[in-house]
């Protein structure tokens, strides 16, 4: 974790004065994430026994992994058994696959179900819920929109860096 997704949810509950633990593999950019998040967000490596200890305490768990169909490497079905009832799961990658055991895509419409009284949230594409569709994307999205429009995303890819670097999945990679 620690990357986009991972970093701007944990400001975003940090900023609500939540204590926040991100998790990862990787020594330097948990380091770098000590340095540059707020006081009341902690940076640990990822093992089994971290993720044991911190989600029976755990009132959100928000996974944002990065790779198709991988699964949490150090998450077990077993693990939600031991989460608070009422906890909440956030499954961010589940249009990837997901990243718990437990995880299998919902929709906007019916967006949680409950695993050994855990909740889950596994809504695919996440930023594209209906709101905000209905209130339209702002100047700079619809000037991508239309140029996806115009020449197609392939093409659009290629002629321009923004839109090439916002890309999420291209063919399932």
């Amino acid at each position: 974790m620690g990357r986009v997704v991972g970093i701007n949810a944990a400001k975003t509950a940090c900023g609500l004065g939540a204590k926040v633990y991100i998790l990862g593999q990787k020594l330097d950019r948990l380091r770098y994430l000590s340095d540059v998040m707020p006081k009341n967000c902690f940076s640990l490596m990822s093992t089994p026994a971290t993720i044991r200890d911190l989600i029976t305490r755990a009132d959100v768990v928000i996974g944002a992994i990065l790779v198709r169909a991988l699964k949490h490497p150090n998450w077990s079905q077993g693990d939600a058994k031991t989460m608070k009832r009422g906890a909440v799961l956030v499954d961010v990658s589940i249009d990837q696959g997901g990243c718990f055991e437990t995880s299998h895509e919902t929709t906007h419409s019916n967006p949680i179900y409950t695993v050994d009284g855990v909740v889950h949230y596994c809504v695919a594409n996440m930023p594209g819920r209906p709101q905000n569709i209905y209130y339209g994307p702002d100047e700079c999205h619809s000037t991508y929109a239309v140029e996806i429009a115009n020449k197609g995303w392939a093409e659009a890819m290629k002629e321009n860096l923004e839109i090439r670097l916002g890309a999420n999945i291209v063919k399932g990679k």
